[in-house]
């Protein structure tokens, strides 16, 4: 899960510069009518929002859950694991010297802007424990347990065990090129960990799903750019780990849609308009709260050079909100209350507003000066905005 919002973080998963990061949230501002969410502060203190009539409709779904979601989990013999694609350290050591060299010589093809979102990216993977302890906030789905064997305990655990190999594989992967300060990644890691995450969800799984429909999409696209990136630049170690983090993310991204179109058929308009409600409030970046003790932007900063690669953009935003509307078949969703009709008007006509008001946006933006920042993650060079 990395996600990633240019309107928040990923992603996948991103923003511009810190200029740019408040032009963006003018214009989620404009096409919404509400505040941006583009705060680097825990911006929502609504908590436990679902009725609590409402836990019975998670309670009636777990038989569903079983047969419907659980099977796009893999089994554990099935799963490819970090070892598969890296040196392998119970060879002999100068085979494993060996494997490490070519993997060195291959790194070296990538440009710092590439290092950047890469190691952001794996940062935003690696703060997994934040992520699962998300979902467990969730009225009606949480693991009450921490062993529980109801269905959407049983999904939050795989989920998370199946995600967990994607930022060993890029930490292992990073370690070895020798291009990056390991130390100052895991002093960001460790913050970003200990920060947490309020995406504005209020505990409620209506909303919470909804958000990880986009978030898992949004980090689908991102790992897939940056795996055809690094083919670009000679790396196809790389863009076959990218690439393989990537389908994990459309398999996941596929089952937390497939819940939210369940929801809209069971509860059509308490799920129309907690799909309102979480657009109103902009799908934030999981690791909006990324901080390496140095640089306060930080994360503004690492999402500039995403937008700025073409990695996750803007574009990317309004893109997923469409498909999303479309996969959902909302333009014709019936049943709704009047309230429910009003947050599908706004919801499918997002997407419109916020390319034209991108657009506006881009033509000033092209006016600016560019600005580079320095990143500790590659040593404190620095890398144009």
């Amino acid at each position: 899960m990395h996600c990633i919002t240019p309107l928040t973080p990923a992603c996948p998963l991103f923003v511009k510069t810190t200029t740019q990061h408040r032009k963006l949230n003018k214009i989620l501002t404009l096409a919404t009518k509400t505040q941006a969410p583009l705060t680097t502060t825990h911006h929502h203190a609504i908590t436990h929002s679902m009725p609590q009539e409402k836990l019975e409709v998670y309670k009636s779904l777990e038989p569903w859950v079983a047969e419907s979601i659980l099977p796009f989990l893999k089994p554990t013999d099935k799963c490819w694991q970090p070892n598969d694609f890296l040196p392998n350290s119970s060879q002999s050591s100068d085979q494993f010297a060996a494997e490490v060299e070519t993997l060195r010589e291959l790194s070296a093809n990538l440009p710092d802007d590439y290092l950047v979102v890469l190691v952001g990216n794996m940062i935003t993977e690696d703060a997994l424990p934040t992520y699962e302890t998300f979902i467990n906030t969730f009225d009606g789905v949480r693991d009450e347990t921490a062993a529980s064997a109801s269905p959407w305990a049983t999904w939050t655990r795989a989920w998370t065990a199946e995600e967990n190999r994607h930022g060993d594989l890029l930490r292992t992967y990073l370690y070895l090129s020798g291009r990056v300060d390991m130390l100052m990644i895991e002093r960001t890691i460790h913050n970003l960990i200990a920060s947490g995450m309020d995406p504005g969800t209020e505990n409620n799984p209506y909303m919470g799903f909804v958000y990880t429909s986009f978030q898992e999409r949004a980090t689908f696209i991102s790992h897939g750019n940056m795996a055809r990136l690094a083919k670009d630049r000679g790396e196809p170690m790389l863009a076959r780990i990218c690439g393989i983090i990537a389908s994990d993310e459309k398999r996941h991204e596929n089952a937390y849609i497939k819940i939210v179109e369940k929801l809209l058929e069971v509860d059509t308009t308490t799920a129309m308009l907690a799909i309102a409600d979480m657009m109103r409030k902009g799908i934030t970046m999981p690791a909006y709260l990324m901080n390496d003790g140095q640089d306060t932007s930080l994360f503004s900063h690492y999402s500039a050079v995403a937008q700025c690669l073409g990695v996750y953009t803007t574009g990317d935003y309004a893109d997923i909100l469409e498909f999303l509307v479309g996969r959902w078949r909302l333009e014709g969703l019936g049943g709704l209350t009047s309230e429910g009709r009003c947050a599908q008007e706004y919801v499918c006509g997002l997407p419109h507003r916020i390319r034209k008001l991108e657009e506006r946006s881009d033509e000033r933006a092209r006016k600016m000066e560019k600005r580079g920042a320095k990143f500790s993650w590659i040593f404190n060079k620095k890398v144009m905005l």
